[in-house]
């Protein structure tokens, strides 16, 4: 598949970005990721590997839309989880 990351065009396929991603150590996922064989990676982390330029290049959309449209999993970044309310201090006395 043809694709535009970082203004440079690249010939993707599927079978090469599981070879490349082969043997490298998923970074600790905090954003966007991607899912490759059964190991999570970070779309940025895979956009550097695959196009061996620097991830401030490019952006994790460029990468997760490749990624898309070659058939792999991705997941947005999770949602922030909003604290539970805490109870209140106030005495619970009845007169």
């Amino acid at each position: 598949m043809r694709c535009v990351i970082a203004r440079f065009p690249f010939d993707l396929f599927k079978s090469e970005v599981e070879q490349a991603m082969k043997g490298v150590k998923p970074e600790p996922v905090t954003g966007e990721s991607v899912i490759i064989g059964r190991r999570h990676y970070p779309v940025k982390q895979v956009g550097e590997v695959i196009t061996r330029q620097d991830r401030r290049d490019f952006s994790a959309q460029e990468v997760t839309r490749a990624l898309s449209g070659l058939g792999f999993t991705c997941r947005a970044m999770p949602a922030p989880v909003a604290p539970e309310p805490a109870e209140q201090a106030w005495p619970t006395t009845v007169v």
